[in-house]
């Protein structure tokens, strides 16, 4: 019983819709061929800067790169790894990307 309990909980799913506002995806779960609700994204450290803003970063004197840093948030198609609250209609949450 502890097994399914686990393999219930951590699954791994294909990214079907991405709403970045609220930092939320849907997953498709092939192997019960089915589509979660939409599930919180869990944030990136607190240091990356807003997204889509340009940086710079200065390697030596008069030497500089541009760069752009954005927190994650999966594409569609991306495969990731997700964890559920082990109860009924528990909540999900996308870890990050395999």
């Amino acid at each position: 019983m502890q097994e399914n309990l686990i393999k219930n909980m951590v699954r791994v799913g294909v990214v079907t819709a991405v709403n970045k506002s609220e930092r939320k995806a849907r997953v498709h779960f092939p192997d019960m061929n089915i589509v979660s609700d939409f599930l919180y994204i869990l944030k990136s450290s607190s240091f990356i800067p807003e997204k889509d803003v340009r940086q710079k970063t200065e390697i030596a004197e008069a030497h500089t790169h541009d760069l752009k840093i954005s927190p994650y948030l999966p594409n569609v198609n991306d495969k990731v790894l997700c964890i559920f609250i082990p109860c009924e209609g528990g909540d999900g949450f996308i870890l990050g990307g395999i």
